[in-house]
C-alpha cells in the first residue's frame, strides 16, 4: 500500500503519533520537496506523477488549494482524505472507501462533519485578515480581530509566547501595527526535558521553524522584537513593560505556567490574554497550568472560553 501525506507540520506529526507509523508512509509531499520528515523523504508534488499511489492524506488546512493542485495532477479524488476538512465550508470527504480500508472506519468517521456557515460580523466592512489565515481557524482569528479593535488604544505592548511559524503573530502584527510586538520562542522546538513525554511527530514538527523566516512574514517588521531562547530568561530587561495584548501558545504545562506567572502581573488595565489550547484534549497540561496558577496566586482568573478549534480561553484584566 503506497500512502503519502501532504504537509510537514503539526498535523502531519500528530497523525504519525496517533494513527499511522512513519514506516507506513511512502513519502511526505510539499510544494518544493527536499529533505526528510521523521525519517521519510519529502518530495515535490510534481514527483508524484508516475508513482504508485493508493491514498493521500492532506494534512494542510488549505483544503481547496490542495484539491485544485491534485486535480491538476490528475489524481483520483477518491484517493484524497482531508484531515483538516472541518476548517472549510465544503465537505470534501464524500468518497472515502479506500481510506476506510487503510485507516479503519472509526478514524474516517471522526473526520466527517456538518457544514457550518459563519456570518461575518456587521462591523467588519472590509476584511483585514488574509483569507489563508481565516481558513485555519475562523472563530479564533475573528475573535482576535475583535479583541485587537478593543485594545488598540490601550497603552502597552503586544506579545506572543510560542510563535512557531508565525501564523498568529502575523495577524497580531497586521491588526496592531502601532504596537511593539515581542515574539518569544526558541525557534528550535520545545525544551527537550519538558517535551520528553510528548509524541515524536508532534515534537519534530515544532522544530521546523526559524526566526528569520518568521520575521520575513511580518507585515510591519519594524514593530517586531524577537526574543529567541527559553522563556522566561528571554524576558530579562522587560520587567517594567506593560502589555495590552498577549497570545500564550506554548502547548505544554510548565511553559504555560511560566507564561502566566510572568505576563499576568504585567497586563495593562483593560488588556487581553488569549490562551490557546485550553480545551485541547491532546494538550491537557494547558488547563492544568491555569489551575496551578490560580491555586498558587490565590485568584480566579477572569476568563471567557471561545469555541474555536482548540478551545482558546480569553483572559481579561
Amino acid at each position: 500500500m503506497d500512502i503519502y501525506i501532504y504537509g510537514t507540520g503539526c498535523s502531519a506529526g500528530d497523525l504519525i503519533d496517533s494513527v499511522l507509523p512513519a514506516e507506513r508512509i511512502s513519502a511526505f509531499l510539499s510544494e518544493t520537496g527536499g529533505g526528510t520528515f521523521l525519517g521519510r523523504p519529502v518530495i515535490a508534488l510534481q514527483e508524484l506523477a508516475g508513482r504508485p499511489c493508493d491514498l493521500i492524506l492532506v494534512a494542510d488546512r488549505r483544503a481547496d488549494e490542495a484539491a485544485a493542485r491534485f486535480a491538476a495532477l490528475g489524481i483520483d479524488p477518491e484517493k484524497l482524505l482531508f484531515l483538516k476538512n472541518h476548517f472549510a465550508l465544503l465537505d470534501r470527504n464524500r468518497c472515502y472507501p479506500l481510506a476506510k480500508t487503510v485507516l479503519g472506519e472509526a478514524f474516517v468517521r471522526s473526520l466527517q462533519c456538518s457544514e457550518h456557515l459563519i456570518r461575518s460580523p456587521l462591523w467588519s466592512q472590509e476584511e483585514p485578515l488574509p483569507a489563508d489565515a481565516l481558513a485555519g481557524d475562523y472563530v479564533r482569528l475573528k475573535t482576535l480581530e475583535a479583541l485587537c479593535r478593543r485594545v488598540a488604544e490601550i497603552p502597552g505592548c503586544a506579545a506572543e509566547l510560542g510563535v512557531y511559524r508565525g501564523d498568529f503573530a502575523r495577524c497580531i502584527n497586521l491588526l496592531l501595527p502601532q504596537k511593539e510586538l515581542y515574539l518569544f520562542d526558541t525557534f528550535t522546538g520545545f525544551d527537550a526535558r519538558e517535551a520528553q513525554s510528548s509524541g515524536a511527530g508532534f515534537v519534530f514538527a515544532h522544530r521546523l521553524t526559524d526566526a528569520e523566516s518568521v520575521l520575513s512574514r511580518m507585515p510591519h517588521p519594524r514593530r517586531i522584537v524577537v526574543r529567541q531562547g527559553l522563556f522566561p530568561e528571554t524576558a530579562a530587561g522587560l520587567e517594567e513593560k506593560r502589555f495590552a495584548f498577549v497570545s500564550l501558545d506554548v502547548d505544554l504545562e510548565e511553559s504555560t505556567l511560566h507564561g502566566l506567572r510572568w505576563f499576568v502581573p504585567r497586563m495593562a488595565q483593560g488588556g487581553t490574554l488569549m490562551l490557546h489550547d485550553y480545551e485541547n484534549p491532546k494538550l491537557p497540561g494547558v488547563k492544568r497550568a491555569v489551575e496551578r496558577y490560580e491555586q498558587e496566586a490565590g485568584v480566579r482568573l477572569c476568563g471567557v472560553p471561545i469555541p474555536d478549534i482548540n478551545g482558546t480561553l480569553v483572559l481579561t484584566f
